[in-house]
């Protein structure tokens, strides 16, 4: 029945001639275009955060496998320095055995060690990875006769705070 006719009358059924025609619909797909855009954008920030974090949790990895040390550092606010080729790394188990670049050291032996690579190069580092368990003391102990042996540079390694 067409719109504003009385019932009496017959409506004629055909739709072209209320001017009328098939119903098209059309989505608008603007805003969900925008929101997938929006949401893209999210995902490659987290992306690029997630793979900054794992090849940060990789290095690390890579830095205790290479020097063969289970050492638990403790955290730190300070900014984070590379060692250098120049660079001794002495690490302190929480057991209190010392390692120089990954090797065993006796504690009698380290003034000897710090003296040869004073000898090399007095731009020498020294950055020491206590283990957070290991003795203050047995710290102190390292960083002194390194001192004695003439390094100057010496450095507390930490785990950067996430």
């Amino acid at each position: 029945m067409a719109i504003g006719m009385p019932h009496s009358e017959t409506a004629s059924i055909d739709p072209a001639e209320d001017g009328g025609g098939a119903i098209f619909a059309e989505i608008n797909i603007t805003p969900l275009t925008d929101v997938i855009l929006v949401l893209m954008i999210i995902l490659m920030f987290y992306a690029a955060a997630a793979v900054t974090q794992m090849q940060r949790r990789e290095q690390r990895a890579l830095n205790a496998q290479r020097s063969g040390l289970k050492i638990n550092l403790p955290d730190g606010a300070a900014k984070e320095i590379e060692p250098g080729a120049a660079s001794l790394v002495v690490g302190i188990t929480a057991s209190g055995d010392v390692f120089v670049n990954g090797q065993p050291v006796a504690e009698s032996d380290l003034p000897t060690v710090f003296q040869n690579a004073f000898g090399k190069d007095r731009e020498t580092q020294v950055v020491i990875q206590a283990d957070g368990e290991a003795a203050h003391r047995r710290v102190v102990d390292v960083m002194e006769k390194a001192k004695s042996a003439g390094l100057r540079k010496i450095a507390i390694a930490t785990r950067a705070g996430n």
